[in-house]
């Protein structure tokens, strides 16, 4: 294979290459404060996911061994997420039934699965997909993924009953129960919550976390608070799983595929925002179809040892980023230390509090909940701030699976719409100047006495040409008097298919009709070329590269002095 070959599907092969030594330290430190960052959130998000917290370790640890070699992007970190995790959790207790080796199992076949799809994805090149999840879907996704995640989090915070189902009734058994909450629980949860706040805002992107599950096991071991009735970690098996394939049978892979593509979609709309942000800071290129690669290996290797579906992590990446890195190798570093620690260490985890742990998902969860985008869609984009809310009332009443497919449908529907209503701008003279632009955004442009000019802001295809064809009519008929000329300046139309030549046709025929003349100017190539093809030159006239609107409407003038 050759060498440009390699470096297409393993970035790290030419930057490794290139790198320089005194980057060493600053991916070392980013690596280690990584590390410090992703322990915490592995147990936390394994919680959430219904699974023992080695499976958090072990996708932390062998995604990152992977992700590295992939990924375009220099700063993204891959982790255990919780949105991914709490659509594990709420997905897979029905297939179970109680299981937990097989809901072990069907966890890591869905990491198999999604990193399936995401290797199709790579295969195809479908990089610009993830565009389809609008930012507004995704701000109220996000919102409802965060009451959902309370709801979870809060009776192990408050050390009472909870509940299982969707969030109503999660919601619903807390409060039937907080009248016994456990104080001790309570106490140890509380402080680590109001220790987790103030470190976030006195030192900001430091793995506070960290400090505070030390804490909490210090406090537990030293106090023994399992003896006064309070949930404990438990048990964290050492050594390192061996790689397998889950035992899940063929139709079980079908019932998972739904589940997969949601975690995929959940993962690359993440993994791709956040790389394109640090891409856009630093100056280098970020490749969106590369990252499917890198997601698709990272999940290959978590689905084979026992973990569940990962991806690239919004607040650990700028913890990474923050930290200082200059390369991928800080994801590698870190990878390492998750397995110094699945190595060693896992013993210290058992006195770990649960309180203590309910408290990290739940300051977690906040980095979910954006108020100021929320309001600042309500003052600019009230229609965008509706679309956000739909998807937040999508995610509570249906569920995360299934608010996940709504996002996606949502998106598409608003895709749809604006592609099949472009803005068709009618034309009026810029004061001064042989030159014409939108009169609904410059009042003081010149209307053409007889003259209906107008450009279409998007290609011309099957699916707006009804549109337009609605829109020129609707206009000619509101003016007075009648135009004489009508005419269509396609400079801004990249393209037009037969569907979109057709209309011209129909146009021609109806303004023939009402008195009117018909003139097309200032088509691209390619346009013109399909124009042609679909006779439209034969009917309005020749179409050339070379005939501006302003001089087809001053000829016009010249030939039509009533005019």
């Amino acid at each position: 294979m050759s060498t440009s070959r390699w470096k297409g599907i393993l970035p790290a092969f030419d930057w490794l290459r290139h790198y320089e030594g005194n980057w060493l330290r600053f991916d070392l430190i980013a690596g280690v404060t990584l590390a410090a960052y992703l322990l915490p959130a592995a147990l936390g998000d394994a919680s959430l996911a219904g699974l023992p917290p080695q499976a958090g370790l072990y996708a932390c640890l062998f995604g990152g061994l992977v992700f590295w070699l992939f990924c375009s992007s220099r700063h993204t970190a891959i982790s255990v997420t919780s949105a991914i995790s709490l659509l594990i959790g709420s997905s897979l207790g029905t297939m179970a039934n109680g299981d937990m080796s097989r809901y072990g199992a069907l966890a890591a076949a869905t990491a198999l699965l999604t990193a399936a799809i995401a290797f199709v994805a790579w295969l195809v090149r479908a990089g610009s997909a993830v565009n389809f999840i609008s930012e507004s879907v995704m701000i109220g996704f996000k919102l409802g993924v965060a009451m959902v995640l309370a709801s979870t989090q809060l009776p192990k915070l408050f050390g009472v009953k909870g509940g299982h189902g969707d969030v109503w009734e999660c919601l619903g058994v807390f409060f039937q129960h907080i009248s016994e909450t456990h104080p001790v629980s309570l106490l140890l949860g509380g402080s680590a919550l109001v220790l987790l706040i103030l470190g976030k805002k006195i030192l900001p992107n430091k793995p506070i976390a960290l400090f505070v599950v030390i804490a909490g096991i210090l406090v537990a071991t030293f106090i023994d608070v399992g003896a006064h009735g309070v949930k404990l970690l438990g048990e964290v098996p050492r050594g390192l799983p061996i790689p397998t394939l889950p035992r899940v049978d063929r139709q079980e892979f079908g019932d998972l595929l739904p589940l997969a593509l949601a975690c995929f979609l959940l993962g690359a709309v993440e993994t791709a925002a956040i790389g394109r942000l640090f891409a856009a800071k630093y100056g280098y290129r970020f490749d969106s179809n590369q990252e499917f690669l890198a997601i698709a290996g990272a999940n290959l290797a978590a689905g084979f040892t026992h973990a569940f579906p990962v991806s690239g992590g919004t607040s650990q990446s700028l913890v990474n980023e923050s930290s200082g890195a200059r390369t991928p190798l800080s994801g590698l570093i870190s990878a390492v230390l998750v397995l110094v620690v699945a190595l060693f260490f896992t013993d210290l985890l058992r006195n770990l509090p649960q309180p203590v742990l309910a408290a990290i998902v739940l300051m977690a969860v906040s980095s979910l909940v954006k108020v100021d985008e929320l309001r600042r869609l309500w003052q600019l984009h009230r229609g965008e701030f509706f679309v956000a809310i739909t998807a937040f009332l999508g995610v509570l009443w249906e569920g995360l699976l299934k608010g996940v497919l709504i996002g996606a449908v949502i998106s598409m529907v608003l895709l749809i719409r604006r592609v099949s209503s472009p803005h068709v701008a009618f034309l009026g003279k810029i004061p001064g100047a042989r030159r014409y632009s939108d009169l609904s955004r410059h009042e003081t442009n010149e209307p053409i006495p007889y003259v209906l000019a107008f450009r279409v802001e998007a290609g011309i295809v099957y699916f707006n040409a009804e549109h337009i064809y609605d829109t020129v009519i609707a206009r000619f008929e509101s003016m007075r008097p009648p135009p004489k000329l009508v005419i269509c300046d396609l400079s801004t139309s990249a393209n037009v298919d037969m569907a979109g030549a057709h209309v011209f046709l129909s146009l021609e025929a109806e303004l023939k009709k009402r008195g009117a003349i018909f003139r097309v100017v200032e088509a691209r190539s390619q346009v013109r070329d399909m124009l042609r093809t679909e006779g439209v030159e034969e009917r309005v006239g020749r179409i050339d590269r070379f005939t501006t609107l302003a001089e087809a409407i001053e000829s016009f003038e010249a030939e039509t002095p009533e005019a």
